[in-house]
């Protein structure tokens, strides 16, 4: 069940030149047939969570894995399709965004998607870390796994990922002639191409190419006469990806990956839900509303691409070293209304390019009872953004821009000790050097055209400082049977620190420009986890059923959270504000009830608090909410073959998530007339997001004999239930009249999908 948006009546609107020939190129190819087979025998599933082939149940790590068919039937195309299909894992779009995600695995999480601040959880395509979550959001062409690894993977995988990392694993060309073309329609208008080529090996080389388009028309109408977009929380997005393979020789080869995204659609609706500001309560709607009146030009605008050069080389039957390059690019940006009115009361922008390279060398190899990956590891990026902000029918308007950048090196090794046939012993240590930069200027004025009055000394503010760690990994394996396994895991995990780039206070003494100052210059801590794991795999009923369990504790120090301030220029800041201990249990299964059924489900239990949360010098532990951790995560999806004949398979593929309710803000928890209660300050439970449960399906009729090629016609649908869900919020606060946009999921999708494949 597709969860990109497809549709049933196809505009008649024009398409850009390059989505004319793909659809072109698709529809050509669909002529001869229609495609794909099903294969409802269950796949023994290899992973690369420890830098080298695995099964999944080997793998003494939480770790959830989706195979290519997994990832065909469920619609797994990128980050946000992953949200609470493996426990303890919360994903949702930022404010406001498509194309950016606060992602979070058993609690931890970035929150404010700047790019100064640095993503809690890692993400990796192809081996590349990819450094941002603005962007993060993006089709990925030609997936074929998913891996969802939860836990600090501060050894292997080393910064950034102290609550977990996600791989995306792209399909290697086979170098012999094939192909799969797809062509799909739904609700909003909602058309979907996709083409991917398998080139006939060429001399020493291997290439495949894939395509993909999708648009669809927004589901919240402008009703505004003259409005820059008729409709809001629409899709127009492009991919393309290239894949390369140059056999030197039977031990050396090289593979080239390109991967490109382009989005240029309306951002999402900012709905007012709640406000003080009288000028705006006659705005204020309650519930998901498909229509609004909006005078902003809002839009998101995504270029990015990347590109990697792995070199291998086989240095003998148990010796392998790599050489992974890597140099991405992306231009992002947005423009928002956030008072979601005719009116000019918030409006903001974020105009943004980043780039990024790393080098990886990786040594890979076995030596008796020993298995050992050893490794060094370069990072550097650079970023720029500029976020003018308008408020207040134009009487408060700020120039705010920061760059950054960052240098880091690390050096890492981890060894597994198989001691006895049953017992493995692994060791770890990472070391991870980086040096931080930031940028700042910000300046406002009062009337539109006037000169901007500096809030920062001419020239801006600069600012640098490293920051280092040495994160270790020790665990315990015992193999009880051929069937059940067991471990015992301590690691730790290393979040950059770094600095505030859109702090910025108005007033026109020296006293606040130097506050200014000297709140940019001062950099926030890293933020570091001590974990502990316990986890039993198991395989029963003759392989039909796997089970998998794991038991954790978290002990994070100097915890990094966003505090939307109000002030000023309307922006996050990052405090150390703390300790917290978050604990919790994860349970997956799998079992092929039959060779037509196959049926699994995950369920993720989470229980976090702060242990210390300062703020002013007090301890307020007590009195403050806990982000994005929901108590409760639960997926179940069954995959079934009802019939088949003459003509083909009828196969059946659902699954249903649910997300506890949680909070987007560390804000008070106590409300007026409670004890603690600061009527000055927000209050988190405005923002509590409810529990949401969805029910996504796709029938498909597959194995269609088209000569040489297979078919299938698929009709598919997400959010069936049609809930009408509140995904988030920006809570203002009582400084700025307690403003408060929401942000709705997609309602009801649905549509049909022909595949050829040969």
């Amino acid at each position: 069940m597709s969860r990109t948006v497809t549709s049933l009546l196809p505009r008649s609107s024009q398409l850009p030149v390059a989505r004319l020939a793909l659809a072109g190129a698709v529809a050509l190819v669909l002529h001869s047939g229609l495609a794909v087979a099903a294969d409802n025998n269950i796949d023994e599933v290899i992973v690369t969570a420890q830098k080298r082939a695995e099964r999944l149940q080997d793998v003494p790590i939480s770790i959830t894995a989706f195979s290519a068919d997994a990832v065909e039937q469920r619609g797994l195309t990128n980050i946000e399709s992953l949200d609470a299909l493996a426990p303890n894992l919360s994903v949702a779009r930022t404010p406001g965004n498509s194309t950016a995600a606060q992602i979070s695995i058993r609690g931890g999480v970035q929150t404010n998607p700047a790019l100064f601040w640095d993503p809690t959880v890692g993400m990796y395509l192809d081996g590349v870390y990819l450094g941002k979550t603005q962007g993060s959001v993006f089709d990925v062409v030609d997936l074929e796994r998913v891996e969802v690894l939860r836990g600090p993977q501060g050894t292997l995988y080393g910064r950034n990922t102290l609550a977990g990392a996600v791989n995306f694993v792209t399909r290697k060309p086979t170098g012999e002639w094939g192909g799969a073309a797809t062509a799909g329609f739904g609700n909003y208008g909602a058309q979907t191409y996709k083409l991917s080529l398998e080139l006939p090996k060429m001399g020493i080389a291997s290439v495949s190419l894939g395509l993909a388009s999708s648009k669809r028309d927004g589901w919240v109408k402008n009703t505004l006469p003259g409005a820059f977009h008729p409709a809001l929380n629409d899709k127009d997005t492009q991919a393309a990806r290239l894949s390369a393979n140059f056999a030197f020789s039977d031990d050396f080869e090289a593979d080239y990956r390109f991967d490109w995204t382009k989005a240029d659609q309306a951002s999402q609706h900012s709905q007012l839900s709640r406000t003080l500001l009288p000028f705006l309560t006659s705005f204020v709607a309650a519930g998901r509303q498909e229509a609004a009146a909006i005078n902003a030009n809002t839009f998101e605008k995504l270029d990015m691409q990347g590109h990697s050069l792995t070199f291998t080389w086989e240095v003998n039957d148990t010796t392998q070293l790599k050489s992974i390059t890597s140099y991405r690019q992306m231009d992002w940006d947005d423009s928002l209304d956030l008072d979601g009115s005719p009116l000019l009361v918030a409006e903001t922008a974020r105009l943004s390019t980043y780039e990024s390279k790393s080098e990886e060398l990786q040594l890979v190899g076995s030596s008796g009872a020993i298995n050992y990956v050893a490794g060094l590891y370069w990072f550097e990026d650079d970023g720029y953004t500029r976020n003018p902000q308008n408020f207040f029918f134009g009487t408060f308007n700020f120039d705010s821009n920061y760059g950054f950048g960052t240098r880091a090196y690390s050096a890492y090794g981890q060894m597994d000790f198989k001691a006895t046939e049953q017992l493995t012993v692994t060791a770890g240590l990472r070391y991870t050097n980086e040096r931080k930069s930031i940028d700042r200027n910000l300046g406002v004025n009062f009337a539109a055209g006037t000169p901007f009055i500096p809030l920062f000394p001419v020239g801006g503010t600069q600012a640098e400082d490293t920051f280092s760690a040495a994160t270790p990994l020790l665990s315990v394996a015992y193999q009880f049977s051929d069937n059940l396994n067991g471990y015992v895991k301590y690691s730790e995990g290393f979040k950059s620190g770094g600095f505030n780039g859109e702090y910025g206070v108005v007033g026109f003494s020296p006293a606040v420009v130097a506050d200014n100052v000297a709140e940019t210059q001062t950099p926030f801590k890293p933020e570091k986890v001590k974990s502990i794991e316990v986890g039993l795999k198991g395989t029963f009923l003759d392989g039909a059923l796997t089970v998998n369990a794991a038991a954790f504790q978290n002990k994070t120090k100097d915890l990094q959270l966003a505090i939307f301030t109000a002030q000023g220029a309307a922006a996050s800041v990052v405090r150390n504000a703390g300790k917290a201990t978050s604990k919790g249990f994860e349970l997956e299964t799998s079992w092929r009830i039959s060779d037509k059924v196959r049926w699994q489900t995950g369920v993720g239990l989470l229980d976090m608090s702060y242990d210390e949360f300062m703020d002013g010098g007090v301890n307020v532990a007590n009195n403050r909410a806990v982000i994005h951790a929901p108590k409760y995560t639960f997926s179940t999806a069954v995959d079934a073959e009802l019939l088949r004949d003459w003509w083909g398979a009828l196969r059946l593929v659902a699954d249903y998530s649910y997300k506890g309710a949680h909070y987007l803000y560390p804000y008070q928890l106590s409300g007026p007339g409670q004890p603690g209660y600061n009527a000055g300050a927000a209050v988190a439970g405005d923002t509590r997001v409810k529990p949401v449960g969805l029910l996504n399906a796709r029938l498909v009729i597959s194995d269609i004999k088209a000569g040489e090629a297979t078919g299938e016609i698929a009709l598919w649908g997400s959010n069936l239930t049609d809930r009408k869900h509140a995904a988030n919020y920006i809570d203002f606060g009582p400084g700025f009249g307690s403003l408060t946009p929401v942000y709705y999921i997609d309602p009801r999708m649905g549509g049909i999908e022909f595949k050829l494949r040969w």
